[in-house]
């Protein structure tokens, strides 16, 4: 008896590959802490590994306003940007929360305007997915095809996982920017704060190092004696002192 297993094996592929995809977005991610940088590297990846998706861009709302735009291409960036109008694929998967599917452009009739920029551009077929981030950060990742009817169901279930998981790893991102920036603000204090202010310029002329990295010799030593950083200073600050007085 002779099986058809062509289309199971068709499955297990694609499977496959948005495993890997999500693999390799998390390893590109997981560091981040800018946005704008975690969006490039979101479209690109999706552009270079899920097969038949030409071009791959990103659509960010933030408190209702336009938020940014990410492309592999920037050629295309336009078509992702709602600054050039609201009415585009994206805009209608965040409005409506549900993926938005068109695989042959030709004769659209949703958004005349958007569809025949995008078909000027080469564009022939469209998947976009909403993506929620945060409570003030939404968004669509969008795929896009270079012929018709070349995106299926297995692109879609691709979008719809990959939304999932970008949208986790992109409010990861979030937060990381905002901890790295309290963070920031946390060391401009403590550098304008007397005794590890000084301490740090004590660094700062040992080491020739800036003050940022003075700093972290500062908690590295804290951390190494586990007491508080500003005992640390004051015995680095009273160290000196009495070097000099001698």
């Amino acid at each position: 008896m002779n099986l058809d297993t062509r289309e199971p094996a068709v499955q297990s592929l694609g499977v496959l590959e948005t495993a890997a995809l999500l693999r390799e977005l998390t390893a590109g991610l997981i560091a981040l802490t800018d946005f704008d940088e975690a969006l490039l590297a979101l479209v690109r990846v999706t552009r270079d590994a899920v097969a038949g998706v030409r071009w791959c861009g990103f659509t960010a709302l933030r408190a209702g306003e336009p938020a940014g735009v990410a492309a592999s291409d920037g050629r295309l960036a336009g078509l992702d940007d709602l600054r050039h109008g609201p009415d585009s694929p994206a805009m209608s998967a965040i409005r409506r929360r549900e993926m938005i599917l068109a695989v042959d452009l030709a004769g659209e009739p949703r958004w005349p305007v958007w569809t025949a920029r995008a078909r000027d551009l080469g564009v022939h077929g469209v998947i976009s997915a909403p993506v929620d981030i945060d409570d003030q950060v939404i968004g669509a990742i969008n795929l896009y095809a270079g012929s018709p009817d070349v995106l299926t169901p297995q692109h879609q279930l691709t979008a719809m996982l990959l939304a999932e998981h970008a949208g986790l790893l992109l409010a990861a991102v979030r937060d990381r920017g905002r901890q790295t920036a309290l963070a920031g603000e946390r060391d401009a204090s403590l550098l304008q704060e007397g005794v590890v202010g000084q301490a740090v310029g004590v660094i700062m002329t040992q080491r020739g190092c800036p003050p940022v990295e003075a700093l972290e010799v500062l908690r590295a030593a804290a951390t190494s004696l586990d007491i508080p950083l500003r005992e640390v200073a004051e015995r680095l600050v009273r160290t000196v002192s009495r070097q000099r007085d001698t």
